[in-house]
C-alpha cells in the first residue's frame, strides 16, 4: 500500500477513524482490514489496548502513525483508525430495506446507518448522486455500523427496483401521501422499502406514483423534519407494527 494521505473517493480503500469504529471494522469485516493505525499518545489507553490485541489476534498489522491520523481525521485527538478495503454487498431481497435517494450530508447518512442497525433494518440502498458511504466522516458518524450492514449504491431507483422484485414501497413525501399511522393499519410485509429523499429537495414528484407515499404529520411550526430524524421515526414505526414492539 502506498503512503497514506487524506481520503479520496477514487481510492479502493478508506479509513474508520476512532477507537469504536475501528473496533467494529475489525470485528465484523476483518478480512477487509489492511492495517491498524495507532497514535503514540494513546499508549496505555484501555480502548486502544483492546483494539491492538484484537488486531494482533486477527493477524492485522499495527503501526504508530501520528501524522497520518491527523491527515485522515483532520483532528489532533484521533487515536486510532482502521484502514479497510471498500466493499459492495448484495442486499437481501427478503428483508426490509431503507433507501436514501440522493442524500447529501455525511452526518445524516452515518446517523441513519446507525439507527437502521439499531432498529432491525440491516439492508441500506443509496441512489446516486449521493454521499460516499465510505467517506471517513460517514463511517465515523455511523459509529462503525456500516460494517454490520449490507450497503449498496445504485445508479438510479429503477436500477434498485429492477433487482429487488416484488416489494412494498413507502416513499416519505407530501405529494399524494397518507399519514404514517394510516399506512400502518395493516401489518407491513418484511419485503418493504422505506424511501427518503435529499435533505433539501426531498423526493422527486415521480415518487408519488411509487407504492404508497406516506408522511409524518407535524404542526405548522416547522416546514420539515431533519432527514435522519424522519428516517428514525419511520424505521421505528414500521418495526413496531411488524414486530409488535411495546
Amino acid at each position: 500500500m502506498p503512503s497514506l494521505s487524506g481520503y479520496k473517493a477514487e481510492l479502493d480503500y478508506s479509513y474508520a477513524p476512532g477507537i469504536f469504529p475501528s473496533m467494529e471494522c475489525l470485528r465484523y469485516r476483518p478480512e477487509r482490514v489492511r492495517r491498524l493505525l495507532i497514535h503514540s499518545a494513546a499508549a496505555g489507553r484501555e480502548g486502544v489496548e483492546k483494539l491492538t490485541a484484537l488486531a494482533e489476534e486477527r493477524g492485522i498489522r499495527v503501526e504508530t502513525a501520528d501524522r497520518a491520523l491527523a491527515r485522515i481525521s483532520g483532528k489532533e485527538n484521533c487515536y486510532a483508525a482502521a484502514v479497510f478495503e471498500k466493499f459492495s454487498d448484495a442486499l437481501d431481497p427478503e428483508a426490509p430495506h431503507v433507501l436514501l435517494h440522493q442524500p447529501g450530508d455525511s452526518g445524516n447518512v452515518g446517523t441513519i446507518l446507525r439507527t437502521a442497525l439499531g432498529l432491525g433494518t440491516e439492508d441500506v440502498a443509496l441512489v446516486r448522486p449521493c454521499v460516499d458511504p465510505f467517506d471517513p466522516r460517514t463511517v465515523r458518524a455511523s459509529m462503525g455500523s456500516l460494517f454490520r450492514l449490507r450497503v449498496r449504491v445504485y445508479e438510479s431507483f429503477e436500477d434498485y427496483a429492477g433487482r429487488m422484485g416484488d416489494r412494498d414501497y413507502y416513499p416519505f413525501m407530501l405529494d399524494a401521501s397518507i399519514p404514517l399511522a394510516e399506512a400502518l393499519r395493516r401489518p407491513p410485509r418484511a419485503r418493504r422499502t422505506l424511501i427518503f429523499g435529499n435533505e433539501g429537495r426531498g423526493l422527486p414528484a415521480s415518487f408519488a406514483r411509487v407504492g404508497q407515499p406516506v408522511r409524518i404529520p407535524s404542526n405548522e411550526k416547522v416546514d420539515s423534519l431533519n432527514l435522519a430524524i424522519a428516517a428514525g421515526i419511520g424505521l421505528y414505526a414500521f418495526l413496531d407494527k411488524a414486530e409488535g414492539w411495546a
